[in-house]
C-alpha cells in the first residue's frame, strides 16, 4: 500500500468542507445496512457475502479508495463529525495518533473485547489499546517482512538460487549490499532491488525504534544508530546504482517488475499480490519468496475501529470481530495471502502448508509464519509521519547521487527538526 503524510494530527482543526455520504441506513429499509471503509482490497467481499446469508437482517456495503484518499476521508469525517463508515480500517502507522482521540471511537471494550484479546499476538493487541484500556480497534493482518527475488536474475550473475542457499547469502543488511556488489560485477543487465528506500524501509522496521523514543516520544533521529545505519547501508546500495530507482507501487514500479528490472525486492506478505498483478502471467514462475536479511520485521498491518458517529455500533463491533476472528483470518491468507495477525491462525496446518504458485511454489505459509515468530515490532512515534518523508527524500537525494549521505542525512534531520517545532 502506498505510504503518505500523516492527515489525523488535522484533527483538532475545525470541521473541514468535504463531507462524504452517510452510512446510515434508510428508515425504509428492514435491514441493518453496515459500510466497511478499507484502503485497497482487504479480500473481504466474499466474507461480506457470508455474513449475510448469516445475518439475515443485515446488509454489508464495502468502501474501498487508496491509501492516500481513504486516510484523507476518514479524517474528513471525523473532524465534521459524519461521514465515516461503520467500520473504518486504520493502518498501524496512524494508530500512535488515533489513539490521542479516543472521543471519536467507540471504546470496543464496551462491548467485551478484552475477552478476545488472546487471539493476536500480544505486541498486536497492545497496538490497539490505548490508555485506561481503551481499545481502538481489533487487529486485521501484519505485515511480516521475507525477501522476494528473481533466480533467473540471481543465475546470471553466478548467485545461488534455491531458497536456503539464497537465504544464507544475505544473513545480514552487510551480506544483502556484499551480494549487490557481485551482483552488479557480472552485468546482468538489470539492478539488484528495486530502490533504497524499499531496502532502508525493510531495516528500520527491523529496528526496536527509529525517530522516536519509546520511553517519552522524544525525537532521537540523529542519536539512533540503528537509523544511520540503514539510511547508510541503503544509500550506499543507491548510490553505486545498484537499484531501479523505482518508488512501490508506481507505474514505473510495475513496468520495472514487469520487464524484470530488479532481482531483489523485501516483500512484506501482503505485497505479493501487488508483485503478481504487475508481473502478470508473463512471470508466473519467475519470482520465489526466501527469508529477509535479519530474519524478520514488519511493514504494514491495520486495525479495524468504530467511529462513534456510526448509528449501529453493535452490530458494528460484532461484524468486525467476526472479520477479525481466526477462521476468516485463516480463510483470508489462504485466498489473498494475507498475513494473519493471530498465532493459532499463523501455526495452523493448512496455513503453513500454504504454497504460491506465482512465486515458484514457495511455501510462503512457513517463511512468513517463521517471520511472525521473529517479529519484534518497532516503536511508532505520535509525530512519525510528519518526519519520515524527510528522511525519504533525502535518501533520494543520495540515490541519484545529487547528495553525499552525511550531508543528505544532516539536512534530513534538521528538516525532521523543523517539521516538528
Amino acid at each position: 500500500m502506498t505510504r503518505t503524510r500523516a492527515f489525523f494530527p488535522v484533527l483538532a482543526l475545525a470541521a473541514a468542507t468535504a463531507v462524504l455520504a452517510s452510512s446510515c441506513s434508510s428508515p425504509s429499509e428492514d435491514k441493518v445496512t453496515l459500510t466497511v471503509a478499507t484502503f485497497g482490497e482487504f479480500g473481504y467481499e466474499p466474507l461480506f457475502k457470508q455474513y449475510e446469508k448469516d445475518h439475515p437482517n443485515i446488509r454489508v456495503q464495502g468502501r474501498v479508495a487508496d491509501f492516500d484518499a481513504h486516510n484523507k476521508q476518514l479524517v474528513t469525517a471525523l473532524a465534521s463529525g459524519r461521514g465515516a463508515a461503520d467500520i473504518e480500517a486504520v493502518d498501524e502507522q496512524y494508530i500512535p495518533v488515533i489513539r490521542q482521540s479516543p472521543d471519536k471511537f467507540v471504546d470496543l471494550a464496551s462491548f467485551g473485547a478484552q475477552q478476545l484479546s488472546s487471539q493476536w499476538a500480544p505486541w498486536k493487541w497492545d497496538q490497539g489499546v490505548a490508555k485506561n484500556g481503551f481499545v481502538l480497534g481489533l487487529g486485521t493482518d501484519m505485515g511480516g517482512l521475507a525477501m522476494c527475488y528473481r533466480p533467473d536474475l540471481l543465475a546470471k550473475a553466478g548467485l545461488p538460487t534455491a531458497r536456503e542457499q539464497v537465504a544464507k547469502l544475505w544473513p545480514t543488511w552487510e551480506k544483502y549490499a556484499e551480494a549487490a556488489d557481485k551482483f552488479t560485477a557480472a552485468n546482468t543487465g538489470a539492478k539488484f532491488a528495486d530502490s533504497a528506500g524499499t531496502i532502508y524501509t525493510a531495516m528500520i522496521n527491523q529496528a526496536p525504534e527509529n525517530y522516536f523514543a519509546r520511553a517519552d516520544d522524544s525525537f532521537i533521529a540523529d542519536k539512533n544508530p540503528n537509523l544511520k545505519h540503514a539510511f547508510d547501508v541503503a544509500g550506499a546500495i543507491g548510490a553505486k546504482g545498484q537499484t531501479a530507482g523505482v518508488t512501490p507501487y508506481t507505474q514505473e514500479w510495475n513496468v520495472a517488475i514487469k520487464q524484470g528490472s530488479f532481482a531483489t525486492i523485501a516483500c512484506p506478505a501482503w505485497q505479493l499480490k501487488q508483485i503478481s498483478e504487475a508481473g502478470g502471467e508473463q512471470n508466473k514462475g519467475k519470482w520465489d519468496v526466501t527469508t529477509v536479511p535479519g530474519g524478520s520485521g514488519n511493514n504494514g498491518g491495520s486495525f479495524l475501529t468504530l467511529p462513534k458517529q456510526g448509528s449501529h455500533p453493535k452490530e458494528a463491533y460484532e461484524l468486525a470481530a467476526w472479520l477479525t476472528a481466526p477462521a476468516q483470518q485463516k480463510q483470508l491468507f489462504l485466498s489473498a495471502g494475507i498475513l494473519p495477525s493471530e498465532p493459532s491462525v499463523y501455526h495452523d496446518p493448512e496455513v503453513l502448508n500454504k504454497t504460491d504458485g506465482y512465486f515458484s511454489n514457495a511455501p510462503t505459509g512457513r517463511i512468513f509464519a517463521s517471520s511472525a515468530d521473529d517479529l519484534r515490532p518497532n516503536y511508532r512515534g505520535l509525530r512519525d509521519r510528519d518526519v519520515a518523508p524527510e528522511f525519504g527524500r533525502a535518501l533520494g537525494r543520495v540515490e541519484s547521487r545529487k547528495q553525499g549521505a552525511d550531508e543528505a542525512w544532516a539536512q534530513a534531520v534538521q528538516g525532521a527538526r523543523g517539521v516538528l517545532k
